[in-house]
């Protein structure tokens, strides 16, 4: 047995009984199989990278994705007569001398995962011109292994099991290639071409259509909070968002000036119906020539600064929309194909002409820009800092980041970029592009947050101030059905803030739109959902969405849209804490019910149901209850009939008990019940032992001060939560400038602890009041009020 210490480099080359050369590496080995080279490396004590590459090759490979440097280890290594054994504390790797598979334990041998037996392979590949391999290596799983993650999936699976997928990035499908296992590993596979993953009864299988290596790491959680921990460890943590980014938003595609904007923020406010985001798509540029000039061209948009200050005055917030692409006639595409820094392949849009579909007797000549480039970056941020960040938006609309590439022929694939073929680093490119506008608003001011929402991601683009949203999607109740688990799959690749349009984008399947009394209960159950999002946001095509465009205050339709646009808002604090245990500690937001209770193994492909936070369980209405076919004068027609109220089945996940949101009833875990779900309810239950904070009645998330909040108690079971706050809108919380006040339940002795505030930041509130509401199983809820001035508190019933 050997001590391998990372600070020194240990070089004990031999010739082992097989005839390989095996060195000791500072964090692992290295070692020639057969015809091939293998790397162990540890990065810590849990995450192991393990590169296989054919001897020829010369590796120099650099990750795009992965940030972590190797830790400070004292492994272990141990020679048998069959295997290379690497060991850390946690976590130990042994390679078979025969035939280079690998292998992962913990340190009493108990088997985690393995390689399938000699299934590595790299096959000769013409890349663009450039010799290379395709790679592929696939993986033994148990028969009954649940694996989660791999992005952005329109399958409504919730285990990725028993599947065939064609990675590429697309409008609606978003890939990272990475899962994890109910078992509580993880494994990324760091490869950006086309990739093809396989799951049978026989193995588990990345097959990639470039690389010069086989380069996977794996990881080890126990659990899937853990798992997440460690790819973030892996990858980058992820920022906090501002306050104001979890109320709602409003867009639609599009509104065709500034004055239609500020007239939508006008009448939320004369409604009286919270609103804190607006949002404008394209065209505010002019025309397709000008696409994604990031200028306001457009006539109906005369005095942009006007615009975003109006907004500003009326207490909400602009994004905007801009683009991987750029028209002829832009400054951008100017200097972008003087420096040969353009792909050339088919983009949206097709045409010059604003027409569908596109008159390609005027092509618009659009076409995408090489993020690889780092130049190219800077370009695109010099172009988008002096047109529009200049005016004080307050975020970026990032479309088509995956890109749009429409009429695929395999040789545009062959588009050079910085980095090599488009085809090698394919599937990294929103990662490139998002990255490149977050890393250049950190570096100009630190005064302002980034906020960007985009269309796609890859593996760690957690780190780079992005919310992901589901594509553009055709309304339908198939399609809502569908982002539940979508979401909670990308959730679980350790990319926490997913969202989606609420609604659907596309309104083909609804010919009446907004007559169609099947879509407004298929918007308003969607909005429902929307609303236990990490973003609540209404968008689409074909018709507007805005909450008056449903009816009026005292119709079911609009009520039922306002009593959850209200919820949300009431939900803030326990929402912005969430998201500051995202940041600090790891978590997610949006939690498939494995995360919680991997005990229960019916959770563990429920893919219908999910937990906000760790408190609250969330069941989404996602069938249509009220609305009837009817007959009148040979003429077939949709009614909404709401005489009768129909139910929802919902699992209540067992080990705990679990409180009615609207009722407070009380009622015991592992079993299904039904739910009477009116149109302005969906089920939604609150863990035993939850404690939540409950915000003020507003029309915007800062309106008012959190100094009166309801803080909500669900006895049966010891719980804590911590509340957390700060400035709302910089990065002070990165120099320490927050407070966090610890809440904490004991079942035993009936007492609820209020700990010492700890931290400090610019307008903290130093006093405040807490209404202390305990809710219990007699449905008898008990109320105290309490001064709170930062002082530890004990409260008994």
């Amino acid at each position: 047995m050997k001590n391998i210490y990372w600070i020194a480099i240990i070089s004990l080359a031999f010739i082992d009984s097989f005839g390989q050369n095996k060195v000791n590496t500072d964090t692992g080995i290295k070692t020639e199989i057969l015809s091939n080279s293998i790397e162990i490396q540890f990065l810590s004590p849990t995450i192991v990278r393990v590169l296989k590459y054919p001897k020829s090759i010369v590796l120099d490979k650099k990750s795009l994705a992965v940030i972590k440097k190797p830790e400070k280890l004292n492994l272990k290594t141990v020679e048998s007569e069959s295997f290379y054994i690497v060991s850390s504390n946690k976590l130990k790797v042994k390679v078979n001398k025969k035939n280079a598979d690998v292998s992962f334990f913990d340190p009493n041998e108990k088997p985690f995962f393995a390689e399938k037996s000699e299934s590595s392979e790299f096959l000769p590949a013409n890349d663009a011109g450039e010799n290379t391999f395709k790679v592929s290596q696939s993986f033994q799983l148990e028969s009954d292994e649940a694996i989660y993650g791999l992005g952005i999936i329109q399958n409504r699976k919730m285990s990725q099991r028993n599947q065939k997928l064609k990675m590429i990035q697309g409008n609606t499908d978003d890939y990272v290639p990475f899962f994890q296992s109910v078992k509580g590993y993880g494994l990324y596979w760091d490869n950006y071409s086309p990739t093809n993953f396989i799951d049978d009864s026989n193995e588990t299988t990345f097959r990639s259509d470039v690389g010069n290596c086989i380069d996977y790491y794996f990881m080890l959680g126990g659990s899937a909070d853990g798992v997440v921990a460690q790819m973030r460890d892996l990858t980058g943590q992820a920022p906090m968002f501002p306050l104001w980014t979890y109320g709602f938003w409003q867009s639609k595609e599009r509104y065709k000036s500034q004055e239609e904007v500020v007239n939508v923020v006008k009448k939320y406010r004369e409604l009286g119906v919270p609103l804190d985001g607006i949002i404008q798509d394209w065209q505010y540029w002019g025309d397709n020539y000008h696409w994604n000039a990031m200028e306001f061209l457009n006539p109906e948009f005369p005095n942009p600064q006007k615009f975003v200050e109006d907004v500003h005055q009326l207490n909400a917030h602009l994004i905007i929309s801009i683009w991987s692409s750029f028209g002829p006639q832009t400054k951008p595409f100017q200097e972008l194909k003087s420096k040969g820094m353009l792909m050339d392949f088919a983009t949206w849009p097709l045409s010059g002409k604003d027409v569908w579909p596109p008159d390609m007797n005027f092509p618009s000549g659009v076409v995408v820009y090489d993020a690889y480039n780092p130049e190219a970056r800077d370009i695109y941020w010099k172009y988008l800092k002096n047109g529009l960040y200049s005016l004080g938006i307050d975020g970026w609309w990032m479309d088509s980041t995956e890109p749009d590439h429409l009429n695929h022929q395999d040789k545009d694939f062959d588009n050079k970029t910085f980095l090599g073929s488009f085809r090698k680093v394919r599937n990294a490119y929103p990662l490139m592009t998002v990255g490149g506008v977050y890393d250049h608003q950190r570096s100009t001011s630190s005064d302002k947050r980034v906020f960007i929402l985009t269309r796609s991601a890859f593996a760690g683009q957690q780190s780079k101030g992005a919310n992901t949203w589901s594509g553009d999607v055709t309304a339908s109740w198939d399609a809502l059905k569908n982002q539940i688990p979508a979401g909670l799959n990308f959730s679980m690749t350790g990319i926490p803030y997913w969202n989606s349009d609420i609604g659907g984008f596309f309104l083909n399947k609804f010919p009446k739109k907004l007559q169609d009394p099947n879509y407004t209960e298929l918007y308003t159950r969607w909005l429902q959902f929307g609303t236990f999002c990490p973003m609540m946001r209404s968008h689409g095509a074909d018709a507007p969405r805005e909450i008056y465009q449903f009816g009026k205050k005292g119709e079911v339709v609009y009520d039922a849209i306002e009593k959850f646009i209200n919820l949300r808002y009431s939900l803030l604090p326990y929402i912005y804490s969430n998201s500051y245990e995202v940041t600090a500690n790891q978590s997610s937001m949006m939690r498939a019910l494995v995360m919680d209770f991997p005990l229960d193994k019916r959770t563990h492909d429920i893919n219908n149901q999910y937990m906000f936070g760790k408190s609250l369980l969330v069941i989404p209405v996602t069938d249509p209850m009220y609305t009837k076919d009817v007959v009148e004068n040979g003429t077939a027609s949709k009614l909404q009939d709401f005489s009768s109220i129909k139910s929802t089945q919902v699992y209540l996940p067992a080990n705990t008990a679990w409180y009615d949101f609207w009722t407070s009833k009380k009622i015991e875990g592992g079993q299904t019940i039904s739910k009477e779900t009116p149109l302005d309810i969906i089920p939604l239950y609150v863990k035993a032992g939850a404690i939540i904070p409950i915000g003020p009645k507003v029309q915007f998330a800062e309106e008012k001060k959190w100094d009166d909040l309801e803080i909500r108690v669900y006895t049966g079971k010891d719980g804590a939560f911590e509340f957390y706050e700060d400035e709302n809108d910089n990065y002070n919380y990165e120099k320490g400038a927050y407070s966090l006040i610890k809440f904490k339940w004991n079942e035993a002795t009936k007492k609820l602890t209020i700990d010492k505030r700890k931290g400090t930041f610019k307008g903290m509130l130093k006093s405040r009041n807490f209404k202390i509401v305990f809710i219990d199983s007699e449905n008898n809820p008990k109320i105290k009020t309490i001064n709170y001035k930062g002082e530890a508190i004990k409260l008994g019933l």
